[in-house]
């Protein structure tokens, strides 16, 4: 199987994510899930992590991060302490992760806040709550009232990304998730985890430029879902078709 893509562009937002090894349940456990949570905690405390939001499932994670020259870093450290700590607690040899993780670069502005709001809404998607809220591990909360101990999100860092006064963002969010609530049918967003980069053409074009000695095949694309934005994106087995692509059947996996 190809490897996923990881291309960091220095100064980008990036929307990582990373399943576990040959789609297993791993993290369908809550402690397993937190975890993975404290030691995003840890990476950002040691490393200067700009984390701007985040979401655990049962089987894989996202996370959307500025690039400042720490990202390989903290990656290592969490993927590493989870893998290491869920290995000895069940005994357990081999692969937790599946091979690495997949990074795709995100403009600012409206695309940053889609982004964002679609890593929130995945426990939705996946019918396993009915408000992003619910689901404890995910940046959503911290996100619309903040928090000043064992804080996680870089509340400036995404409001800048998005282009919006830091009062405004609690806002702002918030109306997206209400809107997305009231869509009568879910729309599956692909472009978030099977792209190199999406946003507006001039950003997705620079990426390309960016990166043009790493693969010269990428083509852009317009993306169907949004007036406006589009992808730029490689010729390999598309992230979700690997997932599996069905989120409903999630629900009876999850142990709250």
């Amino acid at each position: 199987m190809p490897r996923a893509n990881r291309y960091y562009a220095p100064g980008c937002v990036w929307h990582i994510t990373h399943r576990c090894h040959d789609r297993a349940f791993l993290l369908k456990f809550g402690r397993d899930r937190s975890q993975w949570v404290h030691w995003l905690g840890v990476a950002r405390k040691r490393y200067g992590l700009a984390i701007m939001d985040y979401s655990v499932t049962s089987n894989h994670v996202h996370l959307l991060v500025r690039d400042r020259g720490e990202i390989a870093q903290g990656m290592q450290l969490v993927q590493s302490r989870v893998a290491h700590e869920y290995n000895w607690r069940r005994k357990r040899d081999g692969a937790f992760w599946q091979d690495r993780d997949h990074a795709t670069a995100v403009d600012s502005g409206v695309h940053a806040l889609r982004c964002s709001t679609y890593i929130a809404m995945n426990m939705v998607r996946a019918g396993v709550v009915r408000h992003p809220s619910e689901w404890r591990w995910c940046g959503c909360r911290e996100i619309v009232e903040g928090r000043q101990r064992y804080r996680l999100i870089d509340r400036h860092a995404l409001a800048e990304a998005l282009g919006v006064e830091g009062t405004e963002l609690a806002n702002i969010y918030r109306d997206r998730i209400t809107y997305l609530l009231g869509q009568r049918d879910s729309i599956r967003e692909p472009e978030w985890t099977e792209s190199v980069a999406v946003g507006g053409e001039p950003f997705v074009e620079s990426i390309k430029q960016e990166l043009r000695d790493v693969r010269a095949t990428w083509q852009v694309m317009a993306d169907g879902h949004a007036g406006g934005q589009v992808c730029l994106k490689e010729a390999a087995p598309p992230y979700n078709t690997v997932l599996g692509g069905k989120n409903a059947p999630l629900a009876e996996v999850y142990k709250l």
